[in-house]
């Protein structure tokens, strides 16, 4: 849950969250102002903005993210409960 949110909801809603901070701060739109003050603003363009970024922090999480050196175990039944998939570490070789 905890990697959804932050490789997913966390960058789509993070543009607008900075916009409107800096909207309220700088007076563009009030917090208790009229609704059409908060109609104005540019929901596409920070949609768009959002969608970008987390396309690219899941491209990033892809390509360079945390791959365990090791043996992939898919998710299965054991002891009548659901053991997740996991990745069983490769036993550490002395050199």
């Amino acid at each position: 849950m905890t990697r959804v949110f932050l490789t997913i909801v966390l960058p789509l809603l993070l543009p607008m969250a900075l916009y409107i901070v800096w909207a309220l701060a700088t007076n563009r739109i009030r917090p208790a102002g009229s609704a059409a003050s908060w109609l104005h603003l540019p929901w596409a363009w920070l949609l768009l903005a959002g969608v970008a970024l987390a396309a690219a922090v899941l491209f990033y999480y892809v390509q360079f993210g945390v791959h365990g050196e090791g043996e992939y175990v898919p998710p299965h039944l054991q002891n009548g409960r659901i053991v997740p998939g996991h990745v069983v570490p490769e036993p550490q070789g002395h050199d």
